[in-house]
C-alpha cells in the first residue's frame, strides 16, 4: 500500500528574524494543512531547507513535526545525503521519532554512477524499516535515475516503494511506469504536472504549491481519482501561472515570500538563499491576486 494518496507538502521551515526554527509557526502551518485537506506532509525536504539545517536541527524538526501532526495524516521525513553514512544516520533517526516514511534524494555533488545509486539507496533501505520514495530531481543534484535502476532497487529491495520524480522528463516517466509494471509508486515532483503524472499512474504529488494553496492542490489529485479528469485537468491549468511565479526564482524562495505576503509568517531564508528580486516578487503578487490568495 502506498505511504500516500494525494497531495504531500512539501513544508517550508519557518525561522525566526535569527533564522533560528520557529516551531510555534511550524505548529500553525501543519494544523492548517491537515484543516485544508493536506493528504501528507513532507518535512525537511528541498523547501524545508534541509541543506542549511544542522543535523541535530534536522532530527529536531522531524521530532516535532511527527508529534505535532499526531498521526493524523502520514509524515514523510527528508533524510537523504550525498554522504551515504549522513543518510543512514538521519533515516535511523527519523525512524526513532516516528516518522512514516522517507524521502531520500540522489547523493547530489558526488555525481553517483547508476552502480552507486544502487549501493547508496539499498545501504540506506537496509538500515531502517521504513517505507522509502527516492527523489529523483538531477536539475539540483547533476545525477538521474535512470528507469532501469529505479525498477532495480524497487523491485529488489523491499522497503524501496517510490519515486518522486522532479526530472520534468514525461517520456523518461512513461518509460519508468511500463518497466515497473506497478512495482513502484509515483510522485510527481513538478506543480505543473500533477495531471500529467498522474495519468502515467502516479499517486499523487509532493507539492510547493501547497504551501500556499493545499485545499486546491488536494483537490486536483482528489477530482482526479473520482474520474473528473476534466475538472482536475482545469484546476491544474488554472494553476500555472501562480506556479510559474513560484518557481521564477529557486524553490523555496518565491514561496516563502508568497507564504509571507499572506501573513503566514514563514520567516527570513538561510544563506546562501537571497531575498526575491523585486521584479519577480511583482509578478508573484500579481499571481496570487489573479488566484484569489491576496
Amino acid at each position: 500500500m502506498a505511504i500516500f494518496t494525494g497531495a504531500g507538502v512539501a513544508l517550508v521551515t519557518p525561522f525566526r528574524e535569527d533564522e533560528s526554527v520557529n516551531y510555534e509557526k511550524l505548529s500553525e502551518l501543519i494544523e492548517e494543512q491537515i484543516k485544508k485537506g493536506t493528504d501528507a506532509l513532507i518535512i525537511c525536504g528541498t523547501t524545508g531547507e534541509a541543506s542549511t539545517l544542522s543535523h541535530e536541527e534536522h532530527v529536531e524538526v522531524i521530532d516535532y513535526a511527527v508529534k505535532a501532526v499526531k498521526g493524523r495524516i502520514p509524515v514523510v521525513a527528508g533524510t537523504g545525503s550525498n554522504c551515504t553514512e549522513t543518510a543512514v544516520y538521519l533515516s535511523k533517526e527519523a525512524e526513532k521519532s516516528g516518522a512514516d516514511g522517507l524521502l531520500i534524494v540522489t547523493p547530489y555533488y558526488n555525481k553517483a554512477t547508476q552502480k552507486g545509486l544502487i549501493t547508496h539507496y539499498t545501504m540506506v533501505a537496509e538500515s531502517v524499516s521504513l517505507p522509502i520514495i527516492m527523489y529523483n530531481v538531477p536539475g539540483r543534484t547533476g545525477c538521474n535515475i535512470l528507469p532501469e535502476t529505479a525498477v532495480t532497487l524497487a523491485k529488489n529491495v523491499k522497503n524501496i516503494v517510490g519515486i518522486k520524480e522532479a526530472t520534468g522528463n514525461l517520456s523518461q516517466v512513461a518509460r519508468l511506469m511500463a518497466l515497473a509494471d506497478g512495482c513502484i509508486d509515483l510522485y510527481s515532483g513538478n506543480d505543473d504536472q500533477i495531471v500529467p503524472i498522474l495519468s502515467l499512474g502516479g499517486k499523487g504529488v509532493i507539492s510547493v504549491l501547497s504551501n500556499v494553496a493545499p485545499t486546491q492542490t488536494h483537490d486536483i489529485c482528489a477530482r482526479f481519482f473520482d474520474g473528473d479528469v476534466e475538472g482536475s485537468r482545469k484546476m491544474q491549468l488554472d494553476a500555472i501561472p501562480l506556479i510559474d511565479a513560484l518557481f521564477s526564482e529557486v524553490n523555496p524562495i518565491p514561496v516563502k515570500e508568497a507564504m509571507n505576503l499572506m501573513g503566514m509568517q514563514a520567516g527570513p531564508l538561510r544563506r546562501p538563499l537571497s531575498p526575491m528580486e523585486p521584479q519577480n516578487k511583482e509578478r508573484l503578487e500579481k499571481a496570487m491576486k489573479a488566484y484569489g490568495l491576496l
